[in-house]
């Protein structure tokens, strides 16, 4: 896991090259991309959200289920997401996309879905198999960066070539097992931990969060801010010290935040700790928004791994999800 872990930054640019191969050209005629994709496949729209609609005309819209939101024509065109290929919720979205007229992509590495797609002439973006599907996010990442590349004002060749290479050399300071990942897992120790990030970089938290699940073997949780100011904040106020002490709160902090975001994760934190809970500082300090969120995934699979080390758990299998996926099998499509 670790090795797939160092492997984000050419995953990335392998991801990104392939889907401009796949690319339709810019068209003022779409205007709504969703993105259909559970756990792994689905983070890499996720984390794609944030840039597409901060720099481009595109609304994005990420769908975790089989359903698809209403008003999906023409004007939109749907990704069909899933590292497997045999994802049944993704399966059904393809068939269901396909009644709506819109145009369609599928991102996978073969399976049932490939198979449907080549059969209907959707174009496909192959990215490699054999991997945990949560270990394929910079092929998912760097794939959907490609085939949305048009959208955006300028290509992001020469950007995804430079975040890649920064990416290297800090693969190898979280990788230290004294470095800032291993702090920070050392940090949580046996305690939950609550992943908290401004609404914007929220995927980035559920990130966090799924590592720590997947990885780990132990649940987390994630919110964002400023919303937990309207609800969260309650709860932790009173929360008696003795229970705070089993939490760990974990601030994904951009550079680039705007002064009232600054001051309300400085207000979480100094309540945070007057209610006992350990805290744990992550700034993201890059400009480059996709910059930031690429760093803060790396930083978090290694933070999960350490924290697979403390535990003596072995990060790779993932039984209860394999047993799930035996007992309800693969449902015919309509």
């Amino acid at each position: 896991m670790r090795a797939l872990a160092a492997g984000l930054p050419d995953a990335l640019l392998a991801g990104f090259h392939e889907g401009r191969e796949v690319a339709r050209p810019a068209s003022d005629r779409v205007d709504r991309v969703v993105a259909v994709g559970m756990g792994g496949s689905g983070i890499a729209s996720d984390l794609a959200r944030g840039v597409v609609e901060s720099e481009t005309p595109l609304a994005l819209d990420v769908v975790r289920s089989p359903t698809l939101p209403r008003g999906i024509g023409t004007r939109s065109h749907v990704l069909l997401v899933s590292y497997s290929g045999n994802t049944w919720e993704t399966l059904e979205a393809f068939v269901a996309a396909g009644r709506t007229g819109a145009p369609r992509t599928v991102i996978t590495s073969g399976g049932a879905l490939a198979d449907r797609a080549r059969q209907e002439g959707v174009p496909v973006l192959s990215v490699p198999p054999g991997l945990p599907p949560r270990s394929a996010v910079g092929h998912l990442l760097g794939g959907i960066l490609g085939l949305l590349d048009p959208a955006f004002p300028e290509s992001n060749e020469a950007r995804v070539t430079r975040i890649a290479d920064g990416l290297r050399r800090r693969v190898a300071l979280y990788a230290r097992p004294r470095g800032p990942a291993a702090q920070v897992a050392e940090k949580i120790g046996r305690r939950l931990p609550f992943v908290y990030a401004e609404s914007t970089f929220l995927a980035l938290a559920r990130r966090w969060k799924t590592q720590f699940e997947e990885n780990a073997k132990r649940l987390a949780v994630f919110d964002e801010v400023p919303e937990l100011f309207h609800n969260a904040l309650v709860g932790w106020d009173a929360t008696p010290r003795r229970d705070a002490a089993a939490a760990a709160a974990i601030l994904l902090e951009w550079s680039e935040e705007i002064p009232p975001v600054r001051k309300s994760f400085r207000y979480l934190e100094q309540l945070l700790r007057r209610r006992g809970v350990t805290v744990a500082r992550v700034p993201l300090a890059h400009e480059d928004r996709l910059e930031a969120l690429l760093d803060g995934v790396t930083m978090g699979d290694h933070v999960s791994l350490f924290v697979a080390d403390r535990r003596k758990v072995d990060p790779l299998p993932v039984d209860a999800i394999s047993r799930l996926k035996a007992t309800i099998g693969t449902p015919s499509l309509r």
